[in-house]
Order: C-alpha cells, then sequence, then structure tokens
C-alpha cells in the first residue's frame, strides 16, 4: 500500500512537473501589434497631449491596488477620468486603451463616457504615455488575466500565493523605439476651392465651406465620420446638385457659389486663416474681395433632430443671411416639422486665441457668415473622438440635413418665396434629387482612412484621398485649386512630433514564484526516486509480500 502511494506521488509529481514546464515553454512567447500613440502637439505654445513614448513595464489592470511603474490595461470602460487620474497620481509607466472592433455593439453612456474622458486628456500635457491598440484575442486574454489578478488580491493569502506559483501569468510590454521624439517642423496645411460662376454683371458670392480633417486621441485611429465627413459629403453633394442647375445658363443663378474644403479645422481653424489671408491680403483678385452675401459653414450634420445655426453676430433684415436663415426655417417647418431648430449667437471673445466654429474666421475679416451643425455646444466631445466612426452616422439624417440645405439655398438664390412658389415644393426630385448611394460612397471613402491634420500630406493614402477630392471639385466646379500653406519652421501656428504609431510587444512570463514551485516539484519527484534505489531491497521485499498474501 505504502509502496502504491509513493508510485502516485511519483507519478502525479511527474505529469505536474511535465505540464507546468510545458506551460512556462509556452507563455515565454512574445507577441507584437501595433500601438497609437496620443496626440501630441504644441498649438500657440501650448502643450497638449503625451510627451512619453518609451514603455517597459508589466501589465496591470485599472482596478489594482498598485500601479507604480507599471502598465495600465484598459478597456472602453476602464478609461474614465478618475481612472486616468489615479494612474498619474500613482506614476503609471503607461495606459494602455484596447479598442473594439465593432463599435456598434459599444454601449451608447460607454461611448459618451469615453469620449468625454477622451476630451479632458486631449486638453492636458502629460508625460505618462498613453497607447491605444485595436483588440485581438491576444490582448484579449492578456486584459481577462491581468483582471483576475486584481481579483485574487481580495481573497486568502494562501489562495494568491498557490495561484501565483501554479496558474499566474505576468505580462511585460515594452516599446523597444528608444529614439528621442522630434518635432515636425516641415508639415504643410492643404486647402482646395472651385467656383460656380452665376449670371449677372455683379452677382453676390455666396460661400459654402467644411474642413475635412478629423481629431481624436490618437491621430491613425481618427476616422472622424459625423465630424467632419458629413459636412464634407454635404458640400460634394450641394456641388453636384447646382452643377446640374447652373451648366444650363437659363437656370443659372445670380450668385457666385464658391466651394472650399479647408485643411487644420481641428486646430483653431488654421487652413482657412491662411486661406482668407492668401484671398484677401494678397491676391489681386479674389471672389473674397466682391460682394460677399454670407459664408455657410457646414459641421458635424449625421446625426440628431436638431439644427443650429450658429452666428457671432444676429442679423439685420433685409440682409441676404436673414433671409436665407427664413428660407431655412420654412422649408423645415413645412417638410420636417420634428426638426428642432433654434439659431445661437455666441460673440467671438477676443481675449480666446481659439475659435470655436469656421465662420469666426470670416468674421474676424468682416466677412458674414454661421455654422450649420447639429451639435449645440462648440466643446462637444462630439468634434474630435477616435468614436467617432460611421458607426455614429444616420444615414437617414445626413441626407434629410443635405436636403433642407440644399432646397433652403435654392430658395433664396432663385428668389422663390417673392415668386410666389409654395413653401412645401420640392427642387430637387428626380434627377436633381439628393442621391442615398452618392452621399454613402462619399462616407464610405472618407472614413476609409484617418484624416488627422499630421498625416494629410505624409501619408500615401492621405496624399491619394485629398488628390480624389480635389479630381471630384474638378467634375463639377470650375476655377478649382488647391492651396498649400507651409508652417514658418522659426515660428510655427502648430508643432506636431513624431512616432504616433509604435511596434510593441507583449511577453508572457511566469512569475519568480512559479519558478520555486516547479523546482520543488522537480526536487521532490527526484528525491522519491533516490529514495526509491536506495532502499529497493526493502521495497522489493514488501512488494513481494504483498504479491504473495494476494494469491494466498
Amino acid at each position: 500500500m505504502w509502496l502504491s502511494s509513493v508510485g502516485v506521488t511519483a507519478l502525479f509529481l511527474l505529469l505536474t512537473a511535465q505540464h507546468l514546464h510545458a506551460s512556462a515553454l509556452s507563455t515565454v512567447s512574445s507577441y507584437e501589434f501595433t500601438g497609437f500613440r496620443m496626440q501630441q502637439y504644441l498649438l500657440q505654445q501650448d502643450r497638449h497631449g503625451c510627451r512619453g513614448a518609451i514603455v517597459v513595464a508589466e501589465a496591470r489592470s485599472s482596478d489594482y491596488p498598485g500601479l507604480t511603474r507599471r502598465c495600465v490595461i484598459m478597456k472602453l470602460p476602464d478609461f474614465t477620468l478618475d481612472r486616468y487620474e489615479d494612474a498619474q497620481r500613482q506614476n503609471a509607466a503607461a495606459v494602455l486603451i484596447l479598442l473594439p472592433s465593432n463599435l456598434s455593439a459599444v454601449p451608447p453612456e460607454v461611448i459618451q463616457s469615453f469620449m468625454e474622458t477622451e476630451t479632458e486628456v486631449l486638453q492636458r500635457d502629460s508625460l505618462m504615455p498613453l497607447y491605444v491598440a485595436p483588440e485581438d484575442e491576444q490582448l484579449l486574454y492578456m486584459y481577462e488575466e491581468v483582471k483576475l489578478d486584481a481579483a485574487t488580491r481580495a481573497s486568502s493569502i494562501m489562495v494568491r500565493v498557490l495561484r501565483s506559483m501554479v496558474t499566474a501569468t505576468a505580462f511585460q510590454i515594452l516599446v523597444s523605439n528608444t529614439n528621442p521624439l522630434k518635432p515636425v517642423t516641415d508639415s504643410s496645411i492643404i486647402t482646395l476651392e472651385g467656383v460656380l460662376p452665376g449670371i449677372g454683371e455683379d452677382p453676390q458670392t455666396i460661400v459654402i465651406t467644411a474642413h475635412y480633417d478629423s481629431f481624436g486621441l490618437a491621430p491613425w485611429l481618427s476616422y472622424g465620420a459625423d465630424s467632419n465627413g458629413s459636412g464634407v459629403a454635404i458640400l460634394l453633394e450641394l456641388a453636384r446638385l447646382f452643377q446640374k442647375l447652373y451648366r444650363d445658363p437659363r437656370s443659372k443663378a445670380p450668385y457666385h457659389l464658391l466651394f472650399s474644403l479647408t485643411g487644420g479645422g481641428k486646430y483653431n481653424f488654421l487652413g482657412t486663416k491662411r486661406w482668407l489671408e492668401e484671398n484677401m491680403d494678397h491676391a489681386e483678385s479674389s471672389l473674397l474681395h466682391d460682394n460677399v452675401a454670407f459664408v455657410l459653414c457646414l459641421d458635424s450634420l449625421a446625426n440628431g433632430d436638431e439644427l443650429y445655426l450658429h452666428v457671432s453676430r444676429p442679423p439685420r433684415p433685409g440682409t441676404p443671411q436673414h433671409e436665407f436663415i427664413y428660407q431655412l426655417e420654412q422649408v423645415i417647418a413645412s417638410r420636417f416639422p420634428w426638426v428642432k431648430f433654434d439659431m445661437i449667437h455666441k460673440k467671438i471673445n477676443l481675449g480666446d486665441p481659439m475659435m470655436a466654429w469656421e465662420h469666426e474666421r470670416y468674421a474676424m475679416r468682416r466677412v458674414p457668415g454661421f455654422t450649420l451643425s447639429h451639435l449645440e455646444d462648440p466643446k462637444s466631445e462630439r468634434r474630435g473622438s477616435i468614436l467617432d466612426t460611421m458607426s455614429q452616422v444616420d444615414m437617414r439624417r445626413l441626407k434629410r440635413n443635405a436636403v433642407i440645405i440644399a432646397e433652403s439655398l435654392a430658395r433664396f438664390m432663385y428668389n422663390l418665396s417673392d415668386k410666389g412658389s409654395p413653401k412645401e415644393i420640392q427642387l430637387f426630385r428626380g434627377q436633381l434629387e439628393v442621391q442615398d448611394s452618392r452621399l454613402s460612397a462619399l462616407m464610405s471613402f472618407l472614413t476609409s482612412a484617418p484624416r488627422a491634420s499630421q498625416l494629410m500630406d505624409k501619408e500615401p493614402a492621405q496624399s491619394l484621398m485629398i488628390s480624389t477630392l480635389e479630381q471630384e471639385l474638378k467634375q463639377h466646379l470650375l476655377q478649382v485649386y488647391r492651396h498649400t500653406f507651409k508652417q514658418d519652421r522659426r515660428d510655427p501656428d502648430i508643432t506636431f512630433y513624431d512616432q504616433m504609431n509604435q511596434p510593441m510587444t507583449m511577453y508572457r512570463v511566469k512569475p519568480a514564484a512559479f519558478d520555486l514551485f516547479l523546482g520543488g516539484c522537480i526536487a521532490a519527484y527526484l528525491g522519491i526516486i533516490y529514495f526509491a534505489i536506495q532502499n529497493f531491497g526493502h521495497i522489493y521485499s514488501k512488494l513481494k509480500m504483498a504479491v504473495k498474501s494476494k494469491y494466498q
């Protein structure tokens, strides 16, 4: 009986040692993935984002009690301002956020909470590196392991010790690139413009503009579907519709239509600023020198049942701006009565160097204008988030807003109210209808690659996107120009930094306690074998007696 127990024990220890040894061999393997670093830029000498990039730290969950010199792993629900600040207070080595591939399955309250934290964090200057990585099987396994490790902290000491010795897996996160971060001094901003000439001797000009760049926690994950892919898509559809009207001299309106797609919109509308300077200060002939009726800025129009017209100064009765707003109200009231429309008056704060809306850049040059958006607050978290993807776009509402803008513009330009046309009349129908398929194709194209400003003149996919937008304008407009504004290297308006996407490595290793436990198992196994050899005669006699008694 004793011999049998020894044999079973020896066999158990052998199998355990072999199993744990095999596990150890598999867990020292590494897994490489791409991490996208948080924004880092200087805007008017104010620092934003994170100034750190190097990570060499052990992974820990955000609810682990000790985060000092650890890499904190978070999912979207974990990324709150309290937890981010707690990681900073504890001098965490880094934060790594796992981004799910299917954002449409994420609850709206989680998306809202993440966007709010993202907006707050982007306004700060931090040395702690922050990375975002798309979720995959290996990273999710790591997350579950570190969460389990944090949960066992509430267990008894014996349970924690046994788990640490036998089952626990530690993870090391490494960014091996040790090159110092460098400022990007040769960045440029590109703005596109095109015209549909009106009839008459001295027609007024209507400017329709939208900024095309996106913004978010990480530049390489900023797709900007609603803000402001929706504004660009509507602008391009308006260019197509009015080109069809203008190609027949009999249906031309007494207005020049000037379309512009501006860069640098997420950085104080720098592309608009430089474009205005070039047209109004340096160009001898420009439509902006002539009589401008108004500027209509399109910003975030792919969601909500609200439309807000943001103005810096309420338009006076009898002005073109006032008449256009009247037509806008009439179209909404007659055809889309469920849409809430309101005009929001916000004076320009000359003491604040940051512009709230794009029309303020024009207002500073005494050019009348307004911004149309479904967002009420210019500081809304939805104007700059990596979660602003196609999952946040409502194509039905996008088309509705395109129809409202097109109908209102046409009624104003052709003076249909004074001609007695019914307010319910639909001008854009049949061949002139706003096309769902075209809006969907435009939105898919605009969200096919990130449009962060620091990428637009550097990366092949983004350069191709600019060229495609230029060709799209040339298909429908005349006098299409590309303006490339270089930064002043000595005194740049904005300074970006490199290393926005980094190769990261996750190493799976066992803790030191596991090596002690494995060594103990091997020592016990060898001890049993040694004891059996030294006492072979005695063991053999016991075994012989046991067999003999069994047969008797």
